[in-house]
């Protein structure tokens, strides 16, 4: 017995010095990387020190750039500040490289950010003036943010659009480090489909390139993501080799953005053994150095892996901190990827503790989202397969200019031949060369017209499908999926009958939604379809108004919103009255969707002209003036949730807009934050037949 508690005792005490060691060796790469980060205040006060003409060097812009490349990971605010200097004194003198520099910087700090407009704007802007600069490395390394950035927002298509024009600027240019990196990101692009097979060819490809050129650094970062994928399909022991290797190298460079990127893939594997406390372990390592710099990726998957570790653990109030966190920095920055771990997991913690409301809201945002990321995958196949054909498109378009140009030289050529023998063959084989050149010339033009007319009705057809399947997919299948979830839980015996009961209210929500979202959808069908007419007749404006406030009165009460009616009595519209009451009702359901309790929403109209002028205002929450572009944009179905998370399917207000035209009429609207929305549409004027009759 004693032999045995001096073995556990030595154990013990190397567990701790082996603890001990690992803290001091965070804390010193800690140490390092503060000082790093300190000396770039001195940096800065060097820079205001120089003169005015010293500022227009190039050295000292190419200083500026490397310190705002430097700073991206540890200093934002820093890398704004360097790299909008350096892109201002670049165009004072015209330094290509330099400006091309500082708006890859700009760009990245915006992607970082989640500012995805911004980001896309800088990243054309850096791609446009890297083709001015001669050799390939800084516009590879635009093309390789500039994809990777449409791959964090889950538009892999367009990504691997990029990738494949870089491998082929990489491959004529001989530039094999890129080559490497571009080969290792479409493999990620096939890890995010779930396509484990084809990222390990790919990634097999990008370690024998760095193997070729001997990069330890790039060969590390490939191990890490064999580790990865290696860990998705179950083989740990493989995974677990390379992210060990991947540590090895990254701390002898020190590297810790990549360090603490290790640590959490290491944190993974043990959390797909279900070995949740060595997970953790790895975990709580990784966040000491994330903590260091500001990596918001890589920051929310660790909370994501550190939620589903305490979940293992079934400390659910933990896993709900990290979960919660995870869930909001991942909207910020959109990262819908992270959107859909984090609301699964806080649907099964919801559902563990009974909280069934919150079960069953982030059940609906995680079916949502994956629905959404899966029909945008099974679009990508297509997408993907588009892409190369509009690739190979270009590639035989190319092949004709060139068999042009080449026929023009061999014809030149047989010209010259031709003149020393006899003109008649001269004349012969000129006119022989135009007329080849004229078949080819309209062989092409017909080409492109064809291709031209057909990508517009492609485009004409995918808008409508897009429009469709988003409302579909987005609410529809979401409400639906979560109602036969709850069903088949309570069939199940997950839950009880008692427990269903408190769903209930929850559910009659989404029914009614689906309702209202079902009459909508059919509506916009009937518009959509060859030979769909509008019947216009002579009809009261009030009456219509007054049906649809009795038959939202009841939707009204529950939210303590009161309907005001201040319509001019005897008011005639000519226009399709089943149109104009599909109309009314949608803007005042989405009138009452987002005006708190105790709101008060107003209808009132007045002539104008030959057109009837309706106004129906609400003291609801206001939307900003972007929000209000997005809802009115050509084709676009822009949805939000209302107060009490009342689900708007996006449809409502470009079907108003439709139908409004067809009658002859115009919709539109005012908005301020905080102040309310007020939705103005017009209506040609109509007969009033009692005026009528009292005259004649």
């Amino acid at each position: 017995m004693l032999s045995i508690s001096a073995h556990k005792l030595r154990i013990i005490y190397l567990k701790k010095i082996l603890a001990i060691v690992t803290i001091i060796s965070i804390y010193t790469q800690a140490a390092v990387l503060h000082a790093s980060i300190t000396s770039s205040s001195s940096f800065t006060f060097e820079l205001n020190s120089k003169k005015s003409e010293t500022a227009k060097d190039t050295t000292y812009i190419k200083a500026l750039n490397e310190k705002a490349l430097h700073l991206r990971y540890f200093k934002t605010d820093s890398l704004l500040f360097f790299a909008n200097k350096a892109l201002h004194l670049s165009e004072e003198i015209k330094y290509t490289a330099g400006k091309s520099n500082a708006l890859l910087l700009l760009a990245n700090y915006h992607s970082d950010h989640g500012n995805n407009k911004e980001a896309i704007s800088y990243y054309k802007k850096a791609l446009t003036e890297s083709k001015n600069i001669s050799g390939s490395n800084i516009q590879l390394a635009i093309m390789n943010s500039f994809a990777r950035s449409y791959y964090y927002n889950g538009n892999y298509a367009k990504s691997l659009s990029i990738y494949l024009e870089a491998v082929e600027l990489a491959t004529d240019a001989g530039n094999l480090k890129m080559l490497a990196v571009m080969n290792e990101n479409i493999a990620n692009l096939y890890k995010a489909q779930k396509d484990y097979e084809q990222a390990l060819v790919f990634l097999k490809k990008s370690i024998k390139l760095n193997d070729s050129i001997a990069n330890d650094l790039n060969s590390a970062k490939t191990y890490s993501n064999f580790a990865s994928v290696y860990g998705e399909i179950g083989n740990f022991e493989h995974a677990m080799f390379n992210i060990n290797k991947s540590i090895t190298i990254f701390e002898e460079y020190n590297n810790i953005r990549w360090i603490a990127h290790s640590y959490r893939i290491k944190g993974d594997i043990y959390l797909k053994q279900q070995k949740y406390d060595w997970a953790i372990r790895w975990y709580d390592q990784s966040a000491l150095l994330y903590n260091k710099i500001k990596n918001n990726r890589g920051k929310i998957e660790l909370l994501n892996g550190l939620s589903y570790a305490y979940y293992g653990l079934e400390k659910d109030s933990i896993s709900e901190v990290y979960a919660v966190e995870a869930y909001t920095k991942a909207q910020n920055i959109n990262s819908i990827s992270n959107v859909e771990i984090a609301s699964n997991i806080l649907y099964k913690i919801g559902k563990r503790k009974h909280d069934y409301e919150n079960a069953l809201t982030y059940l609906e945002v995680y079916k949502q989202v994956t629905d959404s990321l899966s029909k945008t995958e099974n679009g990508h196949s297509l997408r993907m397969l588009k892409t190369k054909m509009d690739r190979d498109s270009q590639k035989e378009t190319s092949a004709v200019v060139s068999k042009l140009e080449l026929a023009k030289k061999q014809s030149f050529v047989y010209i010259i031949i031709a003149i020393l023998l006899i003109w008649s063959v001269i004349t012969f084989m000129m006119s022989k060369s135009r007329k080849a050149h004229k078949k080819l010339n309209t062989e092409l033009q017909l080409k492109q017209v064809v291709l031209q007319n057909r990508e517009e009705e492609l485009e004409e057809i995918n808008q409508t499908k897009d429009k469709l399947f988003s409302i579909i997919a987005h609410d529809l299948r979401g409400p639906i999926g979560a109602l036969l979830d709850v069903l088949n839980m309570m069939k199940s015996g997950d839950i009880a009958i008692s427990e269903f009961r408190d769903f209930v209210p929850k559910l009659i929500k989404d029914v009614d939604h689906i309702s209202f979202t079902l009459n909508n959808l059919l509506s916009w069908g009937q518009t959509q379809m060859n030979g769909a007419t509008t019947n216009s007749t002579t009809v009261e404006l009030n009456s219509l108004v007054e049906n649809n406030i009795n038959l939202l009165a009841e939707t009204a009460k529950n939210k303590s919103i009161i309907l005001v009616n201040e319509m001019p009595e005897r008011l005639h519209i000519f226009s399709d009255p089943d149109q104009i009451d599909i109309v009314i009702r949608n803007i005042i359901s989405n009138a009452l969707k987002f005006t708190p309790k105790g709101g008060v929403i107003t209808v009132d109209a007045q002539v104008k002209y030959q057109f009837i002028e309706v106004t129906i205002k609400d003291t609801g929450i206001g939307m900003s003036d972007e929000a209000l572009n997005k809802v009115f944009a050509q084709n676009g179905t822009y949805t939000t949730f209302g107060t009490n998370n009342e689900k708007g399917t996006g449809l409502g207000i470009s079907l108003c807009k439709e139908m409004l035209e067809n009658n002859g009429g115009n919709l539109w609207a005012k908005s301020k934050i905080g102040k309310g929305t007020s939705f103005y549409f017009t209506i040609p004027k109509g007969q009033d037949n009692y005026h009528q009759q009292i005259a004649g």
